[in-house]
């Protein structure tokens, strides 16, 4: 008897093999449909070449023809050839291109019994090597650069251990008039980055790479200030506390100040700025930080002699006592200084304060946020400054009326739709200058209908001397902006070394990932800036400027931070799947994408690389000037952008967008102007970004070489996942982040900032990670940190983002070493 006879071939086994066939054929003919798609817009022939040869393998399986077999291991091993010629040592750009295809061979195997009744000639080592050596070698290719990734770059111990001891600049500065937030030592943390020159860094020293592991946490606050049910206003905690002798200051998102202990977190006091919901309603709740100022020649006990002062969503600037939370009665008003006056009439929350004043030689100066691309005319980017003790007027910035410096007579308004300042800025004590970095007109994404001076001092950073508003230098970092990279990043102070000594000199990053040094009393580069010529061709009516200016010899941050510029091609496009990933290269394809500065033009998107949330955002860069280190939180997120005629866009109802921004479907209305836009992150249909992992990156640069020490993913996918679904895992991918870190002179640089839940601790010089600590919530505010009672605290606001979004919260975190025992 034969073994057939003995085996008869099952019948379920076979329907079970007929339909595996009928899946082959229509998973063929959906890749050769989507990839023929592809092939017509001009992208790669893989996958319609693919598609046909599973529709042929499909076809003869069903015929029990052993070619069908062949084929399929040829179509499998030419895959495995074009992933690895497409994508090197990357396991991430792997998963569309060879794990489907690792399912589908794995399941032929399960077919053997089958097979080898019904194909005649077909042996069971061919058949398992095609069924399960080639997908063993697909899950090999995905899985070990998963496990063991190159995409963690530590410095080299002989270059950490070469580099110079000496100090490479000044930590302080001692102001004329002994303005507290000019400077700051230890124990102290005076204005939003630490002090007015914005570096980011406390010189407490206790902890070390060696005992960052233990760090603990000693305390937790509750603000009380959370989103209430059914509330529809965004919250955003960005807050950076102060710490002043023994208290810390901050604000909650509805600007409600409170001061709490620096040792126990116990609070001490609260002040409720009582914003008007309406303007919440419009701007959302946000508030990353309040200022401190001490009035001269104030007497011991005296009210209000240290005060705490800030900005509100419905343009108010507030004062309180520092030491009692009452309100300061001789500023302004019963404490609140008014500042709509000439601003014109505009919709609550189309423009605010949101970031801590700046206070130099006894002025307070405050530029606001205004919405982007809602609407011209808009309100005006004025810039002003005021007295930090009554809160009187002071001078006006206002770019369109040059040397005019009052306020507009009664009737008049400041020039509307004028670019704004809205991030944290530095300043310079010793100098009485402070630096105003600006964002781009009115419109955003065209500029046809832009002033002169807008145009001039869009995207800029704008030296104003503090005492008389008088603009003394300015820098412009894009010309003609079509992109929204408006300047956010706060400017870094340090002493720069040049053949004739250190130069004292500003670091100002940018969202075109660009890092620019120049001398802080001229605003000349202290690094070569070149004009570079960059694409033409945008909307008509408006222009592309020739050339751009870039700082070639400092890294950009356009992708990994390098001297090079990374390039994107069709290859770097993404997804879980095949065909979420020719959806965009699709889209990739058919988008223009010149490189950087690739302009936006009409009904066709535009590839924008940097993206528009820029290689770097308004947290600003951490620079150790003891041991000269950059370090820095970078995006490499690229974004799709294209302008809409008028007409369009009215069709669709831009002016009920316009007057609801948040229900506006995506578009950018630009109400006023011949065309809007549309702008956002390029997206896959699984809500994950169209290229490969990492998406962001925590990076340190060498200042005396101006080389990247160390660079590495920043954030992982724990609590963010395709479709917003969290993955539990911590693969280093990197995220997108918002605000920055902390560096301090022990030699660690602390963030968190990404995505996912975390505080991470770094070794500044290494780049390797030595703390990790769950948080309760999402971390987009920078910390900070101080000694109080011979002990090192680490403070952070730890709140969440709905804009991101990450999950709220109201915790404000302290961390520090065990005490002895």
């Amino acid at each position: 008897m034969t073994s057939e006879k003995q085996h008869p071939p099952s019948r379920v086994g076979g329907w079970l093999f007929a339909l595996y066939a009928g899946l082959i054929v229509i998973l063929g003919a959906a890749l050769a449909f989507w990839g023929g798609k592809l092939l017509v817009a001009g992208g790669s022939p893989y996958y319609v070449a693919m598609g046909l040869a599973l529709i042929v393998s499909g076809v003869l399986f069903i015929k029990a023809r052993r070619a069908g077999l062949w084929l399929f291991g040829a179509a499998s091993l030419v895959t495995i050839l074009w992933a690895i010629w497409e994508s090197g040592y990357n396991g991430w750009a792997y998963i569309p291109r060879l794990g489907w295809l690792a399912i589908v061979g794995g399941l032929l195997a399960l077919f053997w019994p089958v097979v080898r009744r019904r194909f005649a000639g077909v042996g069971i080592a061919s058949y398992f090597g095609i069924t399960l050596g080639l997908p063993g070698v697909m899950a090999g290719l995905i899985l070990v650069p998963l496990f063991f990734p190159n995409t963690v770059h530590l410095a080299k111990p002989e270059l950490v251990s070469a580099r110079p001891k000496d100090t490479f600049s000044r930590s302080t500065v001692v102001s004329p008039d002994g303005n507290v937030a000019a400077s700051h030592d230890d124990t102290n943390w005076t204005s939003y980055a630490g002090s007015n020159l914005g570096n980011h860094f406390s010189a407490a020293a206790q902890v070390t790479p060696a005992n960052a592991g233990k760090l603990e946490k000693v305390w937790e606050y509750h603000h009380g200030d959370v989103k209430k049910p059914g509330e529809k206003i965004s919250y955003i905690n960005a807050s950076t506390p102060l710490k002043i002798g023994d208290s810390l200051y901050t604000c909650t998102p509805k600007q409600i100040i409170v001061s709490v202990d620096a040792r126990s977190g116990k609070e001490n006091w609260r002040f409720d700025s009582k914003v008007d919901p309406v303007y919440l309603a419009g701007g959302g709740a946000n508030c990353r930080g309040v200022s401190y100022y001490e009035v001269p020649g104030a007497t011991a006990g005296q009210m209000c002699a240290q005060r705490i002062i800030w900005g509100t969503t419905d343009m108010r600037l507030g004062a309180v006592d520092a030491k009692t939370g009452k309100s300061c009665e001789d500023f302004g008003v019963a404490g609140f200084v008014d500042l709509k006056g000439g601003l014109g009439n505009f919709r609550p929350g189309s423009t605010a304060i949101t970031s801590a004043p700046t206070i130099v030689r006894g002025t307070i100066i405050t530029g606001q946020q205004v919405i982007d691309s809602d609407v011209r005319p808009a309100p005006s980017g004025v810039v002003r400054g005021f007295d930090a003790r009554t809160g009187a007027f002071r001078w006006a910035w206002d770019m369109e009326r040059p040397g005019v410096k009052t306020q507009p007579a009664p009737g008049e308004f400041y020039t509307d739709s004028t670019p704004n300042s809205w991030a944290p800025l530095s300043a310079d004590d010793e100098l009485g200058l402070v630096y105003v970095t600006t964002g781009n007109s009115a419109g955003d994404f065209y500029g046809g209908t832009r002033r002169k001076l807008e145009e001039q001092y869009s995207s800029a950073l704008v030296a104003i001397d503090a005492a008389t508003g008088d603009v003394r230098w300015h820098f412009q970092t894009v010309h003609h902006d079509l992109w929204d990279y408006d300047l956010s990043p706060t400017p870094a102070l340090v002493d720069f070394p040049s053949p004739n000594g250190p130069r004292p000199s500003v670091i100002q990053a940018t969202k075109s990932g660009q890092i620019y040094v120049l001398d802080r009393k001229t605003g000349e580069p202290v690094l070569p800036v070149t004009e570079v010529a960059v694409p033409q061709g945008t909307a008509p009516g408006d222009y592309t400027a020739p050339t751009q200016p870039l700082s070639l010899q400092m890294p950009n941050t356009a992708g990994r931070p390098s001297k090079e510029f990374e390039v994107l091609t069709e290859a770097n496009a993404w997804g879980l799947t095949p065909f979420d990933q020719m959806i965009c290269r699709t889209e990739f394809v058919q988008a223009r994408y010149d490189g950087i500065f690739t302009p936006p033009v009409v009904n066709q998107n535009s590839v924008i690389f940097p993206g528009h949330h820029g290689a770097s955002n308004w947290g600003g860069v951490m620079v150790d000037p003891q041991r000269g280190l950059l370090i820095m939180n970078t995006q490499r997120l690229p974004y799709m952008q294209s302008l809409v005629p008028r007409a369009e866009l009215d069709a669709l109802g831009a002016k009920s967008f316009q007057e609801a921004p948040g229900n506006s479907k995506g578009y950018r209305v630009q109400v006023g102007q011949p065309y809007g836009a549309t702008k956002g992150p390029w997206m896959s249909v699984f809500n994950q970004p169209c290229i490969a992992p990492p998406w962001g990156f925590i990076s340190g640069i060498d200042l005396r070489t101006t080389e990247v020490m160390w660079s590495r993913p920043f954030g992982t996918g724990y609590d963010s996942g395709p479709m917003g679904i969290p993955t539990r895992t911590k693969f280093e991918v990197g995220t997108p982040s918002a605000s920055g870190g902390l560096i301090t002179g022990g030699g660690v640089t602390i963030i968190g900032a990404a995505l996912d839940q975390f505080m991470r601790v770094f070794n500044s010089e290494t780049g390797e990670m030595l703390f990790e600590t769950r948080l309760p919530a999402g971390a987009q505010a920078a910390p900070m940190s101080y000694m109080s009672g011979g002990r090192q605290y680490i403070v952070m606001v730890v709140g969440g983002h709905d804009r991101i979004p990450t999950k709220r919260g109201d915790s404000i975190i302290a961390w520090a070493l065990p005490e002895a025992k």
